[in-house]
């Protein structure tokens, strides 16, 4: 098979990207990359998640387009907790606040990321910060008694929330705030919860893997039911809430 990467001029229409199944589009090391270049305008972000698709790059390269396979995902009921964490959570110190601070939580997923640096570049920040002002891309922050312990952010469309960087400055803050984004999942009926790229970590909270054309498959019905954009959500009692997750 000869594979091949499609090139997306700036001044190409927003869902100019190719089929992630085409035979071809995908190229195999590493496994996933299908298109380069465009731009992170809101309405290519958004016909990129609708196909699959997100961007992952570093700063000395152009925009690359990737739509893995298999598909790293967490079914939010089949999440594992570790009972470790649910004692943790029972403990009642920990809180959650969802779209508290949306630019901190990029900006914590950005920092400390070693000696290779991050692939969240300023142009990434602002891209998804504009999506967060229009109401498609969300933050959960954690809590420790009082101080901020970590986040995750991600997008939303329809009953599908894409995972985009998570981030600890408090031992188990990065957990605590995937379990939050969880029980919203379930209380909101978000079904699938994707994480592009498996990890050990993730592995550990009931990741799963899926083939890409069964990833492709489940998103079909995920964005079939649509949801009013909202810049933020409200869940009350967010102690009560991860506690009861935890039982």
């Amino acid at each position: 098979m000869t594979f091949r990467v499609h090139a997306i001029r700036p001044d190409a229409p927003p869902d100019y990207f190719p089929d992630p199944q085409a035979m071809g589009t995908a190229l195999g090391q590493p496994e996933g990359l299908i298109a380069i270049g465009g731009d992170l305008s809101p309405e290519r972000l958004i016909a990129a998640y609708q196909r699959g698709i997100f961007p992952w790059y570093n700063d000395d390269q152009p925009i690359l387009w990737w739509c893995p396979d298999p598909r790293a995902i967490i079914e939010p009921e089949n999440f594992h907790m570790s009972r470790s964490l649910a004692r943790t959570l029972k403990r009642g110190s920990w809180e959650f606040t969802v779209n508290h601070d949306f630019a901190g939580a990029i900006n914590g997923c950005a920092s400390d990321r070693g000696r290779f640096g991050t692939w969240i570049t300023a142009d990434m920040k602002t891209a998804y910060i504009r999506l967060h002002d229009l109401g498609y891309a969300h933050s959960v922050e954690s809590w420790h008694k009082g101080k901020l312990a970590g986040g995750i952010y991600g997008i939303r469309l329809g009953n599908c929330f894409f995972g985009e960087s998570m981030y600890t400055r408090i031992t188990d803050g990065s957990k605590v705030a995937l379990s939050a984004l969880v029980s919203i999942c379930r209380e909101e009926s978000i079904g699938l919860l994707d994480c592009q790229m498996s990890s050990k970590h993730l592995g550990t909270l009931g990741m799963i893997e899926l083939p890409r054309a069964e990833f492709l498959r489940r998103l079909t019905g995920a964005l079939a039911r649509p949801i009013p954009l909202s810049a933020a959500y409200t869940t009350p009692q967010a102690a009560d809430f991860l506690a009861a997750l935890a039982d």
